[in-house]
């Protein structure tokens, strides 16, 4: 088994750390603390407008926003794009100082500073040119819409305090 992205390109996942051999969702306490995070995260940000297009748009007209597509940072601290930003974020990242805010807890903050006060790639500038590999030969990943696979379930047992520590809202899950 290989990396896998799950709902969103950028996170990787350990296939075998997050599916069991049926395709579905492991139970969360038996993933591993970083995995836990990303895939409760996840289950959050899914069908959430791209940071970029709310900084444009959100509050003024949010039917511009596309949804994100890509999820680049940590949990808490990440940043949700959709292709049309993505290399917004790549130039910041790579080109204008954003490497150096990698694992730090203002890192989406900086960026979303960085891109209100005018910050963005040149026309010029190329993006990732995202390659999928094998595409058949992992579990079957929901759409955007719908939640992943038996993890609905598994959350309901969580701990509402556990959930809250985290800084993770799932009360729009069924959406």
């Amino acid at each position: 088994m290989g990396k896998v992205n799950i709902g969103l390109r950028g996170w990787r996942f350990e296939e075998d750390e997050v599916f069991d051999e049926n395709g579905r969702v492991r139970p969360i306490g038996t993933m591993p603390e970083d995995t836990k995070l990303k895939i409760l995260r996840l289950a959050e940000r899914l069908g959430d407008p791209c940071d970029g297009c709310w900084l444009e748009y959100g509050r003024e007209d949010p039917g511009r926003c596309r949804q994100g597509e890509i999820i680049y940072g940590d949990p808490g601290a990440e940043v949700l794009l959709c292709r049309h930003h993505e290399p917004d974020f790549l130039y910041w990242f790579r080109e204008a100082g954003g490497k150096n805010l990698a694992g730090d807890d203002e890192f989406a903050e900086r960026f979303h500073d960085w891109f209100v006060e005018g910050g963005g790639a040149p026309e010029s500038y190329e993006g990732i040119d995202h390659v999928d590999e094998d595409p058949d030969n992992v579990p079957t990943v929901p759409d955007q819409d719908e939640a992943l696979p038996g993890l609905e379930e598994e959350l309901e047992e969580f701990d509402e305090e556990d959930l809250s520590d985290l800084d993770i809202d799932l009360g729009d899950l069924d959406r």
